[in-house]
């Protein structure tokens, strides 16, 4: 689950909204990434690239980029959707793993325009990523924006890249896929409809409620203003903590929220499990090449008393070379498994034919 915003009009800046939703904590912290860096696909390494770009990475695990904003003011957003197909890439194809799926877009685009003519142009195909937190098969989509205010979300649904590309898209959620939410939105009153707003937490709700918010919103007149009012668009739209719900077990509660500032380099979070809000802004990071890549830790630092607060800018840590190490041999573990999902399927066929004779 998830929810994504922007407000390509708040008098004069790019305001951006994101709501993270999970069953569990995902350990986020923030990373400062400088340009220059050497990566690869994690897939096959046919891949590879150096960032033009340094980018803020708030990450699942220390091992998968989910959101992050670049120091061009382009920004990205990894949300689940249920009916995501990713299709079985040939050798030849171009690919990236779920982990790097977004870094990829950071590092190397400045606008919209420039990742969908990449993405339309090479076709792409994403490696799914083993899954730790039970969920084998992760199924996502990607919204992304810049600092002109153009969106886009990219789906995969039949083994290749639907690009819905307008500065008109301004929200995205789940399920279902884009093209039936536009669809589904035009029925609610103010949005085109006589239905009135609805209130649940199912995606096509909040995809509603989120799109009414924000064509209703008035003119700010300081970014602090901007900033409150997307903070409020995405509180609406955020999943309470909750008792699952019968037949879902794993229903998603809102764990963080952020609100970015695409025009003025700025990256707000909060987090609702660790109370605290901080900021960084992208004009006080040097991202020069050569510069260390650092860590904001979030999972220990945050906290209702005495913990991190306000601007963070300069309070990332470098990350020894021990750890650097531990988190590459994780990923590449992730990747490898998930490489080998076919054997999984098999044996597990097996397993499962086994048990059903011992019965």
């Amino acid at each position: 689950m998830c929810t994504r915003v922007v407000w390509p009009d708040a008098n004069g800046s790019v305001i951006v909204g994101r709501n993270m939703d999970f069953h569990m904590d995902l350990l986020t912290n923030l990373w400062k990434f400088p340009r220059g860096i050497e990566r690869a696909d994690g897939v096959n390494g046919d891949l590879t690239w150096t960032a033009k770009y340094g980018s803020i990475v708030a990450t699942a695990f220390d091992l998968v980029a989910c959101d992050g904003v670049n120091e061009e003011g382009f920004a990205g957003h990894i949300l689940w959707l249920a009916e995501s197909d990713y299709g079985k890439p040939a050798p030849s194809d171009v690919q990236l793993s779920q982990a790097v799926w977004l870094q990829y877009y950071l590092d190397n685009f400045a606008t919209v325009a420039e990742a969908v003519e990449w993405t339309n142009k090479t076709q792409v195909q994403i490696a799914q990523l083993f899954d730790p937190t039970g969920h084998l098969v992760p199924t996502l989509h990607l919204a992304i924006n810049d600092a002109s205010g153009d969106s886009a979300i990219i789906e995969y649904t039949d083994g290749k890249p639907t690009v819905y590309h307008s500065r008109d898209y301004r929200v995205m959620t789940n399920s279902p896929t884009y093209d039936k939410q536009l669809e589904l939105v035009k029925e609610i009153q103010g949005l085109g409809g006589d239905k009135p707003l609805p209130g649940s937490t199912l995606a096509s709700d909040r995809f509603a409620r989120a799109s009414y918010y924000v064509d209703h919103q008035v003119q700010p007149k300081t970014q602090l203003e901007a900033i409150a009012a997307m903070f409020s668009i995405i509180r609406n739209a955020a999943q309470p903590f909750r008792t699952p719900e019968e037949g879902k077990p794993d229903a998603s509660q809102t764990i963080w929220q952020v609100v970015l500032d695409l025009t003025n380099k700025l990256y707000v979070f909060e987090s609702t499990t660790r109370p605290g809000i901080v900021w960084v802004d992208l004009n006080d990071v040097s991202f020069s090449e050569g510069s260390k890549v650092l860590k904001l830790d979030l999972v220990s630092e945050l906290a209702l008393e005495g913990g991190l607060a306000g601007n963070v800018s300069r309070k990332f840590a470098a990350v020894d070379e021990l750890t650097t190490d531990a988190l590459a041999a994780g990923l590449t573990a992730l990747e490898r498994v998930a490489n080998m999902q076919d054997e999984f399927k098999i044996i597990q066929k097996k397993v499962q034919q086994m048990v059903g004779k011992k019965k």
